[in-house]
């Protein structure tokens, strides 16, 4: 009588599938969580409130002129990048190689009042350079003026939201540092 290998064969890549699935597990739940603060908020609450965004940015946008500078290129209240992919970014967009690698880089944000043209001076901002990827170089300012040394090449965010008075303005910006 032949003996039949097929059961066995079954059961070998049974064991080996299941195997990997809980490796799989394992592996996955070692791994840190770093949560997407895109504008310095949770992304359930970006989500459940992007119109309202959009509106205090159409809002802000109206009666304020932004300026956000870095190293001497200029943005205004820029925030379609986070639908875009990093590769994207590296590819097409205006926003890459803003940043410079190691060195001082110069941040200055400018608000003016669209009627009268005055800066205002006395307004609030929230700023965040991170890398896309984790939290491990995340920097947050609060100035208005500064200068900031990239510890790492590649991808970074720049996020963030000024208030003037009771008007909000959100800014989303991805590059990279060469």
């Amino acid at each position: 009588m032949k003996r039949n290998y097929w059961p066995l064969f079954f059961i070998g890549i049974f064991s080996f599938v299941f195997a990997m699935i809980v490796w799989t597990i394992m592996s996955a739940s070692k791994v840190p969580v770093n949560k997407d603060e895109t504008f310095l908020t949770s992304y359930q609450d970006v989500d459940n409130n992007y119109n309202k965004i959009v509106h205090s940015n159409e809002n802000f946008e109206n009666k304020y002129d932004f300026k956000l500078s870095v190293n001497g290129k200029q943005f205004g209240l820029v925030y379609k990048d986070m639908f875009l992919a990093q590769r994207v970014i590296e590819k097409v967009s205006k926003h890459k190689d803003i940043f410079n690698f190691g060195t001082k880089n110069e941040v200055n944000i400018t608000i003016s009042d669209k009627k009268t043209g005055k800066n205002i001076e006395n307004f609030d901002v929230k700023l965040r350079i991170s890398r896309p990827t984790n939290h491990d170089a995340t920097m947050d300012f609060n100035e208005k003026q500064f200068k900031v040394d990239l510890p790492l090449k590649g991808n970074w965010n720049i996020t963030g939201q000024v208030k003037v008075a009771d008007d909000i303005g959100y800014f989303y910006i991805k590059s990279n540092a060469r």
